[in-house]
């Protein structure tokens, strides 16, 4: 029996292509259904009354957020959505710099804007035409001060997604927040997908959550590899059995692709690059760190190239451009991505941030490299490695270790790891310095945090 095919939402709307979904968006005690969307209303006031307007979405939950989005998508001009650590203090100058004019939100006011209220509770909706073209901006990541904020339309959001056919039932769940790129994605997945989406919250342990993801029947699962490596590390691990793992938003090592597979045997795991600016690129599926040479110069939607070791992307997923003052994007359409990359028989791998670098008297180290050595040895479950100012050098390599068993904490296992740091890096990329620490700090977007 050939089963219906789900609606196009760039050619109907992001809220009319849940009509006749199945699925729900699952908060921690909350469960929206997506059908209940469509003649739902969220907001404190009808959505047609917002037409035009600039809206900031601040937001406490998750849940919050994507409601709004849904219901403000083909009405507002400009949806700028804020992700959970955007600080008071730069809050003026994001107001300032995308015109904003009305803030929707679960908490607090903001002087100046029209406040609009949302709940999971919804209310008969009025009748409102979804028919402009929103711009959807959000905040790239990894900068200080003001943040950039990066322009995308629903088209180029989606370009990645196939609506496909309702053949099964799918529970999407992402460690991102949907507020970030890489949650939005997994957010829209399961939106045009008709699919439901389980929901973090920041309050959670990490092994509650696991145990929540068994009980809502968790299909598809994605995060970045920082995420996974915690989750692994969680006697809840088995709580899961998804058929679908994805991994994205940093270097993906190959210990931590044979700790997915040893964990989940049966399912599909792949890992994705996308990013802030230039869209989803490509999901490798083959088991294997880095990306197989030819996806450079093929023929396709999205066109990779290599340029001084960085890898730069063309699509149209790409960004529209910067909001407000920031640099534009590239008027060919390439943008660089900033990510290095070296190839290693017909295989490129990546090396790391070109700003990450260690310069240590001179000689250049990607601290990813050495990380990937670290966490390939037995018993290590995470590390990060980074620069310490010296006198003579410049700089000593420094590794912070998590042990996958807190007993191996002695001399002896550190001799071993660096015996094996000493035999797969030259001499100046050993770490002079290991300390074993019980955890590791992991940014807002789930990525290892790194200072300096």
């Amino acid at each position: 029996m050939k089963m219906p095919q789900r609606p196009d939402p760039n050619s109907l709307g992001l809220k009319a292509a849940l009509a006749g979904a199945d699925g729900a968006l699952m908060a921690r005690d909350v469960r929206v259904p997506l059908a209940a969307l469509v003649n739902g209303n969220p907001l404190s006031v009808p959505p047609a009354s917002l037409h035009g307007a600039n809206i900031l979405i601040r937001t406490a939950s998750q849940l919050s957020a994507a409601l709004a989005l849904v219901t403000l998508d083909g009405i507002a001009a400009r949806m700028v959505i804020a992700p959970p650590d955007l600080k008071d203090e730069h809050l003026a100058d994001v107001i300032a710099r995308a015109g904003i004019d009305t803030l929707v939100s679960d908490g607090a006011t903001i002087p100046g804007l029209k406040f609009v209220a949302i709940s999971p509770d919804l209310k008969p909706a009025e009748a409102a035409e979804h028919t402009r073209i929103t711009q959807w901006v959000m905040f790239t990541s990894g900068t200080s001060g003001p943040p950039k904020m990066v322009t995308h339309g629903l088209a180029g959001l989606t370009g990645a997604i196939t609506p496909g056919a309702a053949a099964e039932k799918i529970t999407w769940v992402t460690f991102y927040d949907t507020r970030r790129y890489g949650g939005l994605q997994i957010l829209l997945r399961a939106l045009i997908g008709g699919a439901s989406l389980v929901l973090s919250d920041p309050d959670e342990a990490a092994s509650e959550f696991l145990v929540r993801l068994g009980q809502a029947g968790v299909t598809h699962l994605t995060g970045t590899p920082s995420h996974w490596r915690r989750a692994l590390m969680s006697p809840a691990i088995g709580s899961i059995a998804p058929r679908y793992v994805r991994l994205s938003g940093e270097i993906v090592g190959q210990a931590v692709l044979d700790g997915l597979k040893q964990q989940f045997p049966g399912a599909a795991i792949g890992h994705a690059y996308a990013s802030t600016e230039a869209g989803v690129g490509f999901e490798v599926t083959d088991g294997l760190e880095g990306f197989p040479a030819d996806y450079v110069g093929r023929a396709g939607a999205v066109e990779m190239k290599v340029a001084d070791g960085s890898l730069h992307l063309r699509s149209p997923r790409t960004a529209a451009g910067y909001v407000g003052g920031a640099e534009a994007l590239k008027s060919d359409g390439w943008v660089d991505s900033g990510d290095m990359v070296e190839l290693r028989d017909q295989r490129y791998y990546f090396t790391g941030r070109r700003g990450g670098i260690i310069n240590v008297g001179g000689l250049k180290i990607n601290p990813e490299e050495v990380e990937a050595v670290i966490n390939r040895h037995p018993g290590v479950a995470l590390s990060r490695v980074s620069g310490r100012k010296s006198p003579i050098t410049g700089a000593l390599v420094v590794a912070d270790v998590v042990l996958a068993d807190i007993a191996n904490d002695n001399a002896t296992f550190k001799e071993s790891l660096l015996a094996a740091c000493r035999a797969q890096l030259p001499s100046f990329k050993v770490p002079a310095l290991v300390r074993f620490v019980e955890k590791l700090e992991l940014t807002a977007g789930g990525k290892l945090a790194r200072h300096g």
